[in-house]
């Protein structure tokens, strides 16, 4: 899977948080990093509202993410070199220094780069994955592969000197041709496909939340 870097230039206003956390969950769901979410979606709220705050509303800035080795890099990018962030002692009844408590408390690291006429204030999220291009090993994924690699022996399905993406697409068919043939399979043996579908969807969208 290659998960190309991206970035979304936008203006450091509170009503372009929500965009800012849809447009993350929708990256990161198409490069299967579900569960990387929620946290990559506090650190960005929280590096934006720092924008916000001690730069100034309506600052131009850009949110950038990028792999870096098997670590989600987030970025965030502002004009201004001379407001740092600092990491405050956010405890008790303090009203500012909680932003950078909770990325520090996310990330495995954090920090700024300074350019000559703008800066970028980031942090690296540890994921599960082994390589930068793989995927998570999970038991339902482990699971899932062992039936297909049977699956497409057994259909004569060869993939190798394929390039990644015709390899993608080859190993997408296969899944599809399994879950087609078992639906067959439930149908010849009286069970409902419909219901079955239903009830792995619900099972799916349970495991996922």
């Amino acid at each position: 899977m290659k998960r190309q870097p991206w970035d979304w230039p936008f203006l450091a206003e509170p009503k372009e948080l929500a965009g800012l956390r849809r447009a993350l969950r929708l990256h990161l769901s198409l490069w299967g990093l579900p569960e990387m979410i929620d946290a990559a979606q506090v650190c960005v709220t929280e590096l934006a509202a720092n924008v916000i705050a001690h730069v100034g509303a309506g600052t131009p800035a850009t949110l950038a993410v990028a792999m870096k080795g098997t670590s989600l890099r987030i970025e965030m990018h502002d004009p201004d070199t001379r407001v740092l962030p600092v990491l405050l002692d956010a405890s008790g009844e303090a009203e500012s220094g909680r932003g950078m408590v909770l990325v520090d408390a996310l990330a495995e690291r954090w920090g700024v780069d300074l350019r000559c006429d703008a800066k970028a204030v980031w942090c690296e999220l540890a994921t599960e994955l082994t390589t930068p291009h793989g995927h998570t090993e999970t038991t339902q994924v482990a699971r899932a592969s062992a039936q297909l690699a049977l699956y497409g022996a057994a259909n004569n399905v060869r993939s190798q000197g394929w390039s990644p993406r015709l390899r993608s697409r080859a190993v997408e068919a296969s899944a599809v041709a399994l879950i087609s043939d078992l639906l067959h399979w439930l149908r010849a043996h009286g069970c409902d496909p419909d219901e079955a579908l239903d009830a792995a969807q619900t099972c799916f969208e349970s495991e996922t939340e």
